[in-house]
């Protein structure tokens, strides 16, 4: 395979799992995700030079339990794992990156939360990981980073790899421009959506709001996007269907690729050429969004608005802060 960053393949690849009840019936699933990823790169290897490989939220657990302790006390691991180990192995097998499905995390560092995290995952092992900044409120009754003052480490990693410049949010992330525009400005040139996007927010009209949200950060932004979602039956986790869709989007919102609506297992390629993309980003004056954002002109972000959970999560605790958020607008 070529070193050259300037044009390869990513791979959007969607699953259709049962929801594991227990932490020990996550490793079935990574080494399926494993096996999706070899018979991608390697049954496209004719075609296509497929470096980058993204999975959906909640590939290897759904939040089924209601509170964090549940969920901390049987579903959540910590990170890097032995799964991470089994991602890695194939990223060296294949000289590719994978960014993962979510994992419910844990950490010694916050006790008693749990973290909704996807981890970038390439031949020398973990280089990034991404924990949601917005959950899903208020069913998700996963921790922010956003809820610890303290949290060291920055909310948007963008990481440098001989593939470009990699980012990653987490589905509702995405409908909060300022998430996907922060990694944009740190240099981000291909950004994945992890997601389980369900219906009837997908990828049908009159309400797709997955591809509208897809292809308007592309444009907004000037980056690629890798949109990966869940594709789950709703035998699997009622009241909820997740109709798939995923898709690859251009810096233009030009949709290169998309898997056909519905449930069920699919993988999307399409191509990613950064050379371009810099190019374009260097040469345009017109409608060249970063380079003509007046962020001095805009005083929302100085209010405070949703604030910071400073307790144990719970669905009530969320709709609180919520009602107190919403009575501060006009």
């Amino acid at each position: 395979m070529s070193d050259s960053p300037s044009l390869y393949y990513a791979a959007a690849c969607q699953t259709n799992f049962e929801p594991p009840t227990d932490r020990r019936q996550i490793g079935e699933r990574v080494r399926h995700m494993c096996q999706m990823v070899r018979n991608t790169v390697i049954g496209y290897e004719p075609f296509f030079d497929v470096r980058l490989l993204s999975f959906p939220e909640f590939a290897h657990a759904v939040p089924i339990y209601d509170t964090p302790h549940k969920l901390h006390e049987l579903l959540a691991v910590s990170l890097p794992n032995e799964n991470i180990d089994a991602y890695q192995s194939v990223c060296q097998e294949l000289g590719c990156y994978i960014q993962t499905g979510t994992f419910l995390e844990r950490d010694d560092a916050y006790p008693g939360a749990v973290f909704n995290t996807s981890c970038l995952v390439g031949p020398s092992g973990m280089l990034a990981r991404y924990r949601k900044v917005n959950p899903w409120i208020p069913w998700e009754v996963h921790a922010s980073p956003h809820d610890f003052a303290d949290y060291p480490d920055t909310l948007f990693p963008v990481t440098e790899t001989e593939i470009g410049r990699l980012g990653c949010a987490i589905c509702y992330d995405w409908l909060f421009p300022e998430t996907i525009r922060q990694m944009a400005f740190d240099g981000a040139d291909v950004i994945t959506r992890v997601s389980a996007y369900m219906d009837p927010w997908g990828a049908t009209e009159p309400m797709d709001w997955w591809t509208l949200i897809n292809r308007t950060r592309a444009l907004e932004n000037m980056v690629f996007v890798v949109a990966s979602n869940q594709a789950a039956e709703m035998a699997h986790y009622p009241p909820f269907s997740w109709p798939g869709g995923s898709m690859v989007v251009d810096y233009d919102g030009r949709i290169l690729a998309q898997a056909s609506a519905g449930p069920g297992e699919q993988v999307v390629v399409a191509p990613i050429n950064i050379d371009a993309l810099r190019q374009e980003r260097s040469r345009r004056r017109g409608h060249n969004l970063r380079a003509h954002h007046r962020s001095s002109a805009y005083t929302y972000g100085l209010q405070n608005y949703l604030a910071p959970c400073t307790e144990e999560h719970s669905i009530e605790d969320l709709e609180r802060r919520i009602r107190e958020s919403a009575r501060t607008l006009p």
